[in-house]
């Protein structure tokens, strides 16, 4: 007897771990993957986010728990991914969402600065997987996802630190491909296109820059976080078994023009 279609999208007995959830494509994945039925484990800094969240997903018929910690500094990581292991048991998705966009021209970013959005949007993905990997190799199953950019493959004003770092994650994708997918954890990547999100509220908030992102795209509209269910939940589930070191971009046809 084949296997139902359907069930190649369900996540029950999953346990996602989402960084970054207190905001943006972070928590709308958190939702999604709930909604497919994983026990998702939201990571952010704003617990009063976070915990709106984890009543919003309860109140949906999910399950979630929220843990506060600052991802920004590396020596907070493999502390952070032990209490995530202990909330619902071992790990199964990472979802790789917090990140930073400090907006700066090339001439006005510093040591610090440039530091700071490369540690966090580039070195903690990295190694907050490899925290989790060993419980994802000893179950036989992992899902890691990226968030990548347009910026990942465009240059954008204000974005020369973010840029680097975005492009680095196409790059770490493979790698963590080439690296961990002989065990059974597949590494892939999301590149979002324009989101109505904080981090890009300076496009959204003003009517012309809005327009002129829009009408980049083939479809001719911005992104809606709806629009990010379906990936996401796909690139968790066992759906995609056979996809890795790959970077897909949801973008509207963007990239594609």
């Amino acid at each position: 007897m084949t296997t139902p279609v359907s069930s190649l999208f369900d996540l029950n007995d999953r346990t996602a771990v989402v960084t970054g959830s207190s905001s943006g494509i972070g928590q709308a994945i958190a939702g999604f993957l709930a909604q497919a039925g994983a026990h998702v484990v939201l990571v952010a800094r704003r617990e009063d986010r976070l915990d709106a969240l984890v009543d919003s997903i309860r109140r949906d018929g999910g399950e979630a728990i929220a843990l506060t910690g600052d991802l920004g500094e590396v020596e907070n990581i493999s502390d952070i991914a032990a209490r995530c292991q202990e909330a619902f048991g071992a790990v199964h998705i990472l979802v790789n969402a917090a990140g930073v966009n400090l907006r700066q021209p090339a001439e006005d970013v510093t040591p610090q600065s440039w530091n700071q959005t490369i540690q966090l949007n580039l070195s903690t993905p990295f190694f907050f997987a490899q925290a989790l990997v060993p419980e994802m190799k000893a179950a036989g199953y992992g899902r890691i996802i990226n968030i990548a950019s347009l910026q990942s493959v465009r240059a954008f004003p204000d974005g020369i630190a973010y840029g680097a770092s975005k492009g680095g994650v196409c790059q770490l994708t493979r790698a963590m491909a080439e690296a961990w997918s002989s065990d059974g954890i597949t590494c892939n990547a999301i590149a979002p296109g324009f989101f109505p999100t904080e981090l890009t509220a300076p496009v959204f908030d003003d009517n012309k820059r809005r327009r002129w992102a829009a009408d980049q795209t083939a479809i001719g509209r911005n992104g809606e976080l709806k629009d990010l269910a379906g990936i996401s939940v796909f690139l968790a589930s066992p759906a995609s078994d056979y996809i890795t070191g790959q970077t897909i971009f949801v973008d509207g046809g963007f990239t594609a023009r």
